[in-house]
């Protein structure tokens, strides 16, 4: 199927919904339950995972986003999830979104669905005390993984990921 343009050039349907739906709209982030997160990292098996997590009221976790956003672009070994813990706060996934499209973010961005924290950061793992922002690496190949709970720069990220190497 074809569209017309006014001055009689023809564009691709498939090119036209892909291409505008991207810019006019941006990335959008999906509504996940813990327990669905944590299956998804367990049967990731190709790629070392990088789950960050975060929220659009942490300075911090702002500020390290783009880390998230270059590791994600520069390795294809490396599977980058951007985990918003915004709805304990606010219950409107629209904040979220509006922040994705500000900050022209291109990693997966989930928001995880879960009210009470102390109920679940436990089971993200043992150690969290429900700081922001917190990073979970995990190597299913090796069996590694790694938790911190600080902001990260690039040098301190590529370690993480060398721990669980």
């Amino acid at each position: 199927m074809m569209l017309k343009c006014n001055k009689g050039k023809t564009l691709h349907i498939f090119f036209f919904v892909f291409f505008f739906s991207t810019v006019l709209f941006g990335q959008q982030a999906t509504l996940i339950k813990l327990d669905r997160l944590n299956a998804e990292i367990k049967n990731e098996t190709e790629k070392i995972q990088v789950v960050n997590f975060w929220a659009t009221w942490c300075g911090s976790c702002v500020k390290e986003l783009h880390l998230f956003d270059a590791l994600g672009k520069d390795r294809n070994d490396v599977l980058v999830r951007l985990v918003s813990l915004d709805l304990d706060l606010n219950p409107d996934p629209k904040v979220v979104h509006r922040f994705i499209d500000k900050k022209k973010i291109l990693s997966e961005v989930l928001i995880l669905d879960e009210s009470n924290p102390n109920e679940w950061i436990d089971k993200v793992d043992s150690r969290w005390t429900g700081a922001l922002p917190a990073t979970l690496v995990v190597n299913n190949k090796t069996g590694k993984r790694k938790f911190v709970q600080e902001m990260l720069t690039k040098e301190s990220l590529d370690e993480l990921i060398q721990m669980v190497e």
